[in-house]
């Protein structure tokens, strides 16, 4: 971890955030490092957070919504929110994929572009399931 001073509910969340593929809230993180650190506050989740974000170690997902969603992966790949229950997913596409985007934003754009950021929006297939079955009743 990035020349930091080593923090037990720091590594807690990382740790957490790592090994999940759920995307959650900062509320989310709180509720499950809570469980080791009783005494940490809302406030401490969502600095550190926050500082994983910057240096790199985690990926924080902007939603619509308002409520950041968090990553424990910080490779190039996309993410597609469900509007139907707000779950954020992976999504894998292809290397030329990325460059192909950057190659035409860059055609379009008096300048560089370095890098960016898509979010895709859908349905996921539990909540196309659901809606079958609510139309067949």
């Amino acid at each position: 971890m990035a020349n930091l001073k080593y923090s037990k509910q720091r590594a807690s969340i990382l740790e957490y955030l790592s090994g999940t593929h759920s995307h959650p809230t900062a509320d989310m993180v709180y509720l499950h490092v809570k469980e080791e650190f009783p005494n940490i506050s809302l406030g401490t989740v969502y600095r550190n957070l926050n500082l994983l974000a910057d240096i790199g170690e985690i990926t924080k997902i902007p939603t619509p919504d308002g409520g950041d969603r968090f990553d424990g992966r910080t490779d190039s790949h996309y993410h597609v929110i469900c509007s139907g229950c707000g779950n954020v997913f992976d999504l894998e596409l292809s290397d030329s994929f990325d460059q192909f985007i950057d190659k035409t934003a860059g055609e379009h754009f008096d300048g560089v572009i370095e890098s960016h950021n898509i979010l895709f929006y859908g349905k996921c297939s539990n909540c196309c399931s659901n809606e079958n079955k609510k139309g067949l009743k």
